[in-house]
């Protein structure tokens, strides 16, 4: 029984580094065609993200949100669920994390419980609706989803100038230091970097949607609701309930996403704009194999492409948008990764066969 197992894991690995690589020679081929020399771009790219305490700081900050929102889209489609409302989950979290932030002064492990609490149930609240239309409606959750994110977007356009309108219309009041996620001895440890807490929260989160998922009764009941609908109905579980519970549990992941963001990684909240993290967090669940450490990988992964893009332009005349096509790229071929699995498939049993 141990080897499948094993065998499974060093597939997944082994596609994941093809999907990466394949990437990287596309941005490659892309720095060649513009004039540069793609050696020189990956260097810069990456010692942007690696080369100094501060910017693994940095690194690691940008993977924070990353690491939630990839949870969230990658616990959905562990439970056969496609969850692509996580920017708006993540942006009502947000906005309830902010709105006690800004509210409430009280001693401040107390008043950060508070907020994550609140982005967690603003999150869950947010995805509860396309998991009721989905389980009693068989509304499809990628229609719900997306009509959900803008429904979010408009929210919080009304509701930040009107109760928490900072110097313009267009964001909110500063967080202000007890409503941070950054501390000044996290901050110190990384030489100024934008690290803060919500990364332990994200380590933890790792773990957690690891057991649940895969040594829990909950979890095997979640994955059998999504992928047979009929056969988990016919073994007796409560389908329409999981279903719904489902995309909380992912809600509440997203909602977590937005707090370590608005009030972790940011200072103040924007308005008129969906945060592209939820959708990056659907190409760093591809990418990790919808595993919770597949994912955790991923984010990190993706910080530092994020984090070095800058860098690699300042040093060169290659353009950041260079690191943000290799970015979907990548992510074109993590959602293609069906036919890599065939291609291996194929050399597997041509290999076999020479044999």
């Amino acid at each position: 029984m141990k080897k499948p197992f094993k065998f499974e894991i060093n597939r997944q690995l082994l596609i994941g580094i093809i999907t990466v690589l394949m990437g990287l020679i596309a941005g490659g081929i892309l720095m060649i065609f513009t004039g540069n020399n793609p050696f020189l771009g990956f260097s810069y790219l990456f010692r942007g993200g690696l080369m100094s305490v501060e910017r693994i700081g940095n690194t690691l900050a940008t993977a924070t949100p990353l690491i939630f929102a990839g949870l969230s889209v990658a616990f959905a489609f562990k439970t056969g669920l496609f969850n692509i409302g996580a920017s708006g989950q993540m942006l009502f979290g947000g906005l309830c994390a902010t709105a006690v932030g800004l509210t409430f002064q009280i001693p401040r492990p107390l008043l950060l419980t508070a907020m994550m609490f609140a982005a967690m149930i603003g999150g869950g609240l947010w995805a509860v609706v396309p998991g009721i239309l989905k389980a009693k409606f068989n509304v499809h959750e990628v229609v719900s989803t997306i009509m959900m994110n803008w429904i979010s977007v408009w929210v919080a356009y009304y509701a930040v100038p009107a109760y928490f309108r900072g110097a313009y219309d267009t964001e909110s009041r500063a967080i202000p230091d007890a409503a941070s996620l950054k501390a000044p001895w996290l901050t110190d440890l990384f030489n100024g970097s934008f690290v803060n807490y919500g990364l332990f929260l994200a380590l933890i989160a790792v773990v957690v949607v690891a057991i649940i998922l895969n040594k829990t009764v909950l979890g095997f009941e979640l994955k059998a609701a999504g992928f047979n609908r009929y056969g988990a109905e016919y073994a007796g579980m409560k389908v329409n309930k999981n279903i719904v519970l489902s995309m909380v549990i992912a809600g509440v992941l997203a909602g977590l996403a937005g707090a370590t963001y608005y009030v972790g990684y940011s200072s103040s909240m924007q308005i008129g704009k969906l945060p592209t993290i939820g959708f990056d967090g659907i190409a760093v669940a591809l990418l990790g194999a919808n595993s919770p450490y597949g994912v955790l990988i991923g984010s990190i992964f993706f910080g530092i492409l994020h984090s070095g893009k800058g860098f690699m332009n300042a040093m060169t005349s290659i353009p950041p948008e260079v690191g943000d096509t290799i970015i979907a790229t990548i992510i074109y071929f993590a959602a293609t990764s069906i036919l890599i699995e065939r291609a291996i498939n194929t050399v597997r049993k041509k290999l076999k066969g020479d044999k």
